[in-house]
């Protein structure tokens, strides 16, 4: 019966949160390549990698991860 009571509370919520739109947590979104590729020429063309990250709302460190896994481009 507890479990129930519990499960009810917590289906109300996520409602409510949901009704207006409002962030329910969870995974910050991913980027694309194409993404991650125009961020690079943001920073090749004199940007602030630091400010470029902040934009696409990620940190430095993880922007120059993903800008390292980048596929190559075949020719």
């Amino acid at each position: 019966m507890e479990l129930e009571i519990k499960r009810e509370r917590i289906t109300d919520s996520v409602a409510k949160q949901r009704a207006p739109g409002e962030d329910l947590g969870g995974r910050r979104p991913t980027f694309t390549d194409s993404q991650i590729r125009n961020a690079l020429r943001l920073i090749e063309d004199g940007e602030p990698a630091t400010q470029v990250a902040r934009d696409l709302g990620m940190s430095r460190a993880t922007l120059y991860r993903r800008i390292r896994e980048l596929p190559v481009p075949s020719v």
